[in-house]
C-alpha cells in the first residue's frame, strides 16, 4: 500500500511539476515532499530523459539535429570507399551517420551531471532534519531545468573529443549498472522464492509455479546458448566467441549446482534453482549482447544470419545516410533496466513505509495518541538508505541508458563497423563474469566464513 501511494503521489507531482504552470502549481503538491514519492520522481526524470533519447533516434529528426552546434563545430572526418560512394570525398562521419547517437550522448550527459551533483550535495545526510533534505525532496521544476540546462550546454561541445571521452565514461558506468541490475534481479528472485515457499504450505500451486518459472528460465537459457553457437560461431573460426559462450555456460552450470548443495541449503534455506535460473538467463543475455558487438563480421552475422544492427531483428534499421540502429538486444536491455529501476523504487518505498509506521506507532503509544494521523515517511528518525549512493546509482543508470540507446557504438569509427565495438564487447563479458562470481560467492560465503551472520 505504501508503494502504491508513493507511486500515485509521484505521478500527480510529475503531472503538476511538468505542466505549463509548473512554478505556480508545484507548491500545491505536498505529496512530492516525502521520501517515497521523491524516489519515483527521480525515476520519472530518468524515464523522461530516456524517452527524449529514443525520440532523438527517429529518422525524421536527423535534418533538425544536423543544424545543432555540436555538428556545426565538429571537425572529425573519415575517408573510405563507402564514404566516397556517397560524397566523393571525406565526411564528418558522426554528423552524417550518427546524429541520433550524438544527441543521446548529450541528453544522458545532462542527466548524469544532475545526478552527480545531487550525489555530491547529499553526502553525509543522516535524517530529514538536515536542511539539505529540502533539496532532495522539493524544487522539482528547478531540477528539471538543471537537467535541461546541462543538456543544452553539452550541445555546444564539439564532438571529436566529447564522443570518445563519453564512450569510456559510459562503458565504466554501464558495467557498474549491469552489476547493480544483477543484484536487484537476485534480490527479486529471493523475495519471490521466499514468499512462494511460505505460501506453498497452504497451496501446492505455489510449488508448481516455482518449478514452472525455474524450468522456463532454464529452457530459455539453453535455447539462447544453442542459438549463440549456431549464429555467432563457425566450424573453423570465431574462437573468442566460442570461448565466451562456453565459459559462461560452465559458470552457469557451476552456480546452479552450488545453489542446491546441502551445505548451501542448510545455511541459506531460501536459496535455490529459481535464483540460479534467473542469473543464468541474465548471463546468457549479456553473452549475446557481448558477441553482438564483436567487430569481426564473419563472427557477428546477427541472430538470423545477417550483420547485427542491420538484420531483420532490428527495430530501427539504418538508412542510406544513417547508421543509427536499435535492435532486439537494446529492447531487452531497456526492459530489464526499467524493471530494475521500478523494483528498486517500490521495494525502498515499502521499507520506508514500514519503518515510518513503526516510528509513528511508537510515538503514538508514548504520547497516548493512538488514534492520531500517521506520519508521512519523512525519515526524521534517520534515512533508510544512503541518499548520495542512490544518486550515484542513477548516474550509472543514465550512462547505461546512453550506451544502450546508442547500441554501445564507438564514436568516430569506421562507418562499416559503427555498431561493433570491441571495448563494449569486453565490458559486457567481464561484467557477466563479475556478476556470476558475486552470486557464486553469496552462496559459498556462509560456508567459508562460518563466524559471520549472513541471515
Amino acid at each position: 500500500m505504501g508503494a502504491a501511494l508513493g507511486l500515485c503521489s509521484a505521478a500527480q507531482c510529475a503531472l503538476c511539476c511538468t505542466g505549463t504552470a509548473a512554478s505556480m502549481c508545484c507548491s500545491a503538491c505536498p505529496s512530492c515532499k516525502n521520501s517515497s514519492s521523491s524516489r519515483f520522481m527521480y525515476a520519472f526524470m530518468l524515464l523522461v530523459g530516456t524517452v527524449l533519447g529514443a525520440i532523438a533516434l527517429s529518422p525524421g529528426l536527423q535534418d533538425v539535429l544536423r543544424k545543432l552546434p555540436f555538428c556545426i563545430n565538429s571537425t572529425s572526418t573519415y575517408s573510405s570507399k563507402a564514404v566516397d560512394a556517397f560524397s566523393g570525398g571525406s565526411l564528418e562521419v558522426d554528423c552524417e551517420y550518427a546524429l541520433g547517437y550524438m544527441a543521446v550522448y548529450r541528453i544522458c550527459f545532462g542527466m548524469a551531471c544532475f545526478f552527480a551533483l545531487m550525489a555530491f550535495m547529499m553526502m553525509g545526510v543522516r535524517s530529514s532534519r538536515d536542511p539539505r533534505s529540502h533539496i532532495q525532496n522539493e524544487f522539482w521544476p528547478l531540477k528539471f531545468l538543471i537537467c535541461f540546462g546541462a543538456t543544452i550546454g553539452a550541445i555546444f561541445i564539439p564532438n571529436e573529443s566529447f564522443g570518445p571521452a563519453m564512450m569510456w565514461v559510459g562503458l565504466i558506468g554501464g558495467l557498474a549498472f549491469i552489476l547493480v541490475q544483477l543484484i536487484i534481479i537476485v534480490d527479486f528472485a529471493h523475495s519471490i522464492a521466499e514468499r512462494w515457499i511460505e505460501s506453498a504450505e497452504n497451496s501446492r500451486g505455489y510449488y508448481y509455479a516455482l518449478a514452472g518459472v525455474t524450468l522456463i528460465c532454464y529452457i530459455l537459457s539453453l535455447t539462447g546458448i544453442t542459438m549463440l553457437y549456431i549464429y555467432f560461431t563457425t566450424a573453423s573460426g570465431c574462437g573468442i566467441n566460442k570461448f565466451f559462450i562456453s565459459i559462461n555456460l560452465i559458470f552457469c552450470l557451476i552456480i546452479s549446482v552450488l545453489s542446491v548443495l546441502p551445505a548451501v541449503q542448510e545455511r541459506l534455506p531460501h536459496s535455490g534453482l529459481l535464483q540460479s535460473s534467473l542469473v543464468t538467463l541474465y548471463t546468457i543475455y549479456l553473452t549475446w549482447s557481448a558477441v553482438a558487438n564483436n567487430p569481426q563480421k564473419s563472427c557477428n552475422p546477427g541472430m538470423f544470419g545477417m550483420m547485427e544492427g542491420v538484420s531483420n531483428t532490428t527495430i530501427a534499421p539504418p538508412t542510406q545516410h544513417s547508421k543509427v540502429t536499435f535492435d532486439t538486444t537494446n529492447i531487452i536491455g531497456l526492459i530489464v533496466w526499467l524493471f530494475c529501476i521500478l523494483y528498486n523504487c517500490i521495494t525502498s518505498a515499502v521499507e520506508v513505509s514500514n519503518i515510518s509506521s513503526d516510528h509513528s506507532e511508537k510515538r503514538d503509544t508514548e504520547t497516548g495518541n493512538a488514534g492520531g494521523k500517521p506520519n508521512t515517511d519523512n525519515e526524521t528518525e534517520g534515512v533508510t538508505y544512503n541518499w548520495s549512493l542512490f544518486h550515484i546509482v542513477f548516474v550509472c543508470a543514465s550512462l547505461y541508458i546512453m550506451m544502450t540507446l546508442t547500441n554501445w557504438y564507438k564514436p568516430n569509427s569506421d562507418i562499416e563497423l559503427f555498431n561493433a565495438n570491441e571495448a563494449s564487447m569486453w565490458v559486457k563479458i567481464i561484467s557477466s563474469w563479475i556478476g556470476v562470481f558475486i552470486y557464486g560467492w553469496s552462496l559459498v560465503a556462509p560456508i567459508i566464513l562460518t563466524n559471520r551472520d549472513f541471515s
